[in-house]
Formats: C-alpha cells, sequence, structure tokens
C-alpha cells in the first residue's frame, strides 16, 4: 500500500493537515479496500492553528521516524520562520534521498526550502509569501501565480484550497482521472483545475445576471463533443469576445480554449480507465475529433499515447 506521511510540527495549519488526510483516505482500490495508508507524524502532542483562534493541541499517532519508509512526505503549512526543527529536516532530506515523492501545501515550501529540497527548482506558495519565499532563498525560481508546481519528485502548493488541487492532481497521477473526479465528487470540489491556473480568482455566485460563468461551464462540458469555437462559447454566454475571455480569467484563471482542453482530457482519461470503448471513438466523444488529435494531445500534456495510458490501468 502506498504510504502518505503527514508531518505535523508546532505551529501547524489544521487546514493544511487535514487536506491530505481526507483525500487520500478517501482513495478506494476497485474492491473497496483503501488505496493509500495516511499517516499523521510529529511529537506526541503539537500546537496546530486556525487563523485567529486560540492555538489548540494535536496528537499525532506517529513518530517523525514513522515517515522515513513512506512513499510520500506532505508537509502542510508551517510558520515560515524561524527554521524548522531539525529533526524534521533530516526526515525530509532522508525521504528525499531514499526517493520519497515530497510535496508541501501553503507556507510548508519554507520548510522544504530550509531542507535544501527547492535549491534549483521551480516552485511556488501562497502569494502573500512569495516574495518571502524568494527573498530567504535566492536559489529557488518562486512563481507565486500558479496554484501548484510538479517538479516530479517534489511538488508545491499555494494556500488552503490549492491544497486540495495539488493533492487530488497526486491521486490523479498515482490512480487515474477517474479516481481523482470520484475523490472530488466526495469532498464536494469543482472539476479540475490544473496547477498553471491564477491563485487569485474572483468567484461571483452562481446568479446569472452577475456574470457568472456557471451555466455555459456547464454547458460547454455537456457538449465537448462539438467542435465549440470561442464565437460559440461566447454566444452561449451572452457576451462579447472581449468579455468571455475577461470572465474566463477572473472565474476560471484560464483561458476559454484551454479550459475547453483540460476538459476533453479529462473526458478522454475517464474513457480509457473505466471502458473498453475503442481509442477512435474516444477521441470523437471527447471533442477532438480523429486518433490523431487525440495522440498529439496526449502526447504533448501526457507524456504517453492514449493506447499506453490504458494499458496503464488494466487489471
Amino acid at each position: 500500500m502506498h504510504v502518505v506521511a503527514v508531518l505535523a510540527a508546532d505551529g501547524v495549519s489544521v487546514l493544511d493537515l487535514a487536506i491530505p488526510c481526507q483525500v487520500f483516505a478517501l482513495v478506494r482500490e476497485p474492491h473497496g479496500s483503501p488505496a493509500y495508508e495516511v499517516r499523521v507524524c510529529g511529537r506526541r502532542t503539537v500546537t496546530a492553528s486556525a487563523g485567529e483562534t486560540e492555538p489548540f493541541g494535536v496528537l499525532a499517532p506517529y513518530d517523525l521516524a514513522d515517515a522515513l519508509d513512506a512513499d510520500t512526505v506532505m508537509v502542510p503549512g508551517l510558520p515560515a520562520h524561524p527554521a524548522p526543527d531539525p529533526r524534521l529536516l533530516d526526515v525530509l532530506r532522508e525521504a528525499a534521498a531514499r526517493g520519497a515523492r515530497i510535496a508541501s501545501i501553503c507556507t510548508g515550501a519554507f520548510t522544504l526550502a530550509h531542507a535544501g529540497l527547492l535549491a534549483g527548482r521551480r516552485a511556488t506558495t501562497h502569494w502573500r509569501f512569495a516574495d518571502q519565499l524568494a527573498a530567504a532563498f535566492p536559489d529557488v525560481r518562486v512563481d507565486p501565480a500558479v496554484l501548484f508546481v510538479d517538479e516530479g519528485t517534489v511538488l508545491t502548493s499555494a494556500g488552503i484550497a490549492a491544497g486540495l488541487d495539488l493533492c487530488l492532481h497526486m491521486v490523479r497521477r498515482d490512480r487515474g482521472a477517474a479516481a481523482a473526479a470520484e475523490v472530488a465528487r466526495m469532498v464536494v470540489m469543482p472539476p479540475q483545475r490544473s496547477g498553471g491556473q491564477a491563485q487569485f480568482i474572483a468567484h461571483p455566485g452562481p446568479v446569472r445576471e452577475d456574470g457568472s460563468l456557471g451555466p455555459t461551464l456547464q454547458w460547454m462540458r455537456h457538449n465537448l463533443h462539438r467542435p465549440l469555437s470561442v464565437a460559440d462559447i461566447a454566444a452561449h454566454a451572452a457576451l462579447s469576445r472581449r468579455s468571455l475571455a475577461r470572465h474566463f480569467r477572473a472565474q476560471v484563471g484560464t483561458t476559454p480554449l484551454r479550459w475547453l482542453l483540460d476538459q476533453r482530457l479529462q473526458r478522454a482519461r475517464e474513457m480509457l480507465e473505466t471502458t473498453d470503448v475503442p481509442v477512435a471513438r474516444i477521441a470523437r466523444e471527447a471533442g477532438f475529433g480523429s486518433i490523431e488529435t487525440l495522440r498529439h494531445h496526449f502526447a504533448r500534456h501526457l507524456g504517453t499515447t492514449p493506447t499506453s495510458y490504458r494499458a496503464a490501468f488494466l487489471v
């Protein structure tokens, strides 16, 4: 079983701590057993924070040493300063040297940087702390705009909600799009947000008069098989092309066509994982039109072919 160790230290953000515990614990094997073993590792009792409330104690059932054999080590948001407990840093360095996947949420990126795991890498954190991270660790290429950064064995994310996006992305990497979509439904998350989307996104309410794109996004998902153009999308939203682009950037954090492509890739991945429908039909139903176009986008965005991707999920 894939072991996920979530590190707990004094000052840990309770929401950041809970997110990976919740997400990974919800993933199930086809026969119903847990796909991940989740361990909260730290000193026996640590103080946790939740906004401006008084700190309170959290019991960590596992010692820090129990993270050393984990497959994934998660670092929730911890105080940016001072430097973390040297023992925690040693655990991170040893786990990374052994080949474990290391990931942080919010200011957990500072802990990874203190451990030397972000040197020469691109990384992100909450936008409020991005300048501090860049100033304290000039060898880290800080990107303050994105939701999360996947550098292969080291991943970083922005604040709280972006931690959910990161954990779902990791489940998607490990278990496929269908497993991640099922967890997203369980935690009542919206459709997949890619790491490159903007951190600061306005979220108007669901009333159409305020310019919400909700009805148009739903219409697009229901019509992935059609050759939708920007003009088609703008017409459905009753907006000019320029206004459509502005609303998409504000509410979704990307462009209409990029969001459409992400949804089509998601649909194709789910069909490849869960059905034996021929690839040519999947290409049509997901809106790619031809196998060649589907292959092109799989190679560019996923680094594989549709056939190879499906083979990885055959039991």
